[in-house]
């Protein structure tokens, strides 16, 4: 009796996936465990803060024999004057980056100033989503009755049903 072998087939996928994996090994290397802190970076402090500041690396303290959980420093770089102002705001960084991860991993920021590099799709406009997808996305969230969720919740509808061309 002829077995068939089952063909393996590949399906398309994101170039976000595989860029994401290549980049994790890189940035092991500066004790970043995962690309999401640089990737999201932006998304976790805000656009105001990612502008002025980027993370470098996380600095891991030696093995504690004892088995205790140690934390790391995030060493940012943050643009010359901004620096004061980053300092007073680390624990609220602090917050986000931990919240972002899920656990505590971060304990403080180490700030070091320099020249921010500038990413190439950080000046790109968001236009404005159609006028259907606006109006198709207040007609579904129309039976919520909290006014911000409503209001947040068909802002995301729109740009969802404007296919990414915002």
């Amino acid at each position: 009796m002829l077995t068939r072998r089952s063909e393996k087939r590949t399906w398309p996928r994101p170039l976000a996936d595989l860029v994401g994996r290549a980049l994790d090994t890189v940035l092991a290397r500066q004790g970043f465990g995962q690309s999401d802190l640089i990737l999201y970076w932006d998304d976790i402090v805000g656009a105001r803060l990612a502008a002025m500041s980027q993370p470098i690396k996380l600095q891991w303290p030696a093995r504690d024999p004892r088995g205790g959980q140690a934390t790391a420093t995030l060493v940012v770089r943050v643009e010359g004057g901004f620096a004061l102002e980053l300092q007073h705001l680390s624990g609220a960084v602090v917050e986000r980056v931990n919240a972002h991860l899920g656990w505590r991993c971060v304990s403080r920021l180490s700030l070091k100033q320099g020249p921010i590099v500038r990413r190439a799709d950080a000046d790109r406009s968001v236009r404005a989503p159609d006028p259907a997808a606006i109006e198709a996305a207040e007609q579904s969230v129309a039976g919520i009755k909290d006014e911000g969720l409503r209001a947040a919740l068909a802002r995301l509808g729109a740009h969802a049903l404007s296919g990414g061309r915002t």
